[in-house]
């Protein structure tokens, strides 16, 4: 990780607290956790919340095939430009993930294997939460994947407890990975099915 990537990650959390929920970008480490629990051979669309600096976008894009769809839904004007740096060939949508049933119309995308996402849910208020993962429900297909992390100290707060009991209300099946030392903060993703 540059220097310059760790001070976009700390301008960009220190000005937007509440949509960027760490002072560095997750690591290498997460990200593989995040992406082996995709059936990437499967896989025809697939969507990423918040990619921040790329960390994850670059490893979807080293494990998706030539024929899945992919397209990153990111606020930060600041971030959309590192993930375009970082991974060109990447379509990364400037605007809020509240418009991804516009954003899938646009890019004719009928419905989503799998959205892996990177944005802080422990820190968003109920009410935010469930105007955000509603969307997503109405574009990830019967059977279809959605994963998330969080980081070890936040799952035990209460919007963290929270946010997984609203997990358990959406998705009848919810699991929960090993810790990822090799990530600061530590972190554990959550593997959820439709």
């Amino acid at each position: 990780m540059s220097i310059g990537e760790q001070f976009r990650f700390f301008r960009n959390f220190v000005r937007h607290p509440m949509q960027v929920g760490s002072l560095i970008p997750s690591s290498k480490h997460l990200a593989k956790v995040m992406v082996e629990s995709v059936d990437w051979s499967k896989a025809k669309a697939v969507l990423e919340y918040g990619p921040g600096t790329g960390v994850f976008t670059e490893a979807i894009l080293a494990q998706k095939t030539a024929d899945c769809q992919f397209a990153a839904i990111e606020r930060s004007p600041d971030f959309v430009r590192a993930v375009q740096q970082r991974c060109p060939t990447a379509r990364v949508f400037e605007d809020s993930i509240e418009n991804v049933e516009a954003i899938c119309k646009q890019e004719g995308i009928e419905s989503v294997d799998a959205v892996l996402s990177g944005i802080p849910w422990a820190i968003f208020p109920e009410a935010m939460q469930k105007s955000l993962l509603e969307p997503m429900l109405r574009v990830l297909k019967p059977g279809g994947h959605f994963a998330t992390f969080t980081y070890v100290q936040s799952a035990a707060s209460p919007p963290g407890i929270r946010f997984r009991k609203l997990l358990n209300e959406y998705f009848p099946d919810v699991q929960r990975s090993s810790i990822v030392w090799r990530n600061f903060p530590p972190a554990f993703v959550y593997r959820c099915h439709r």
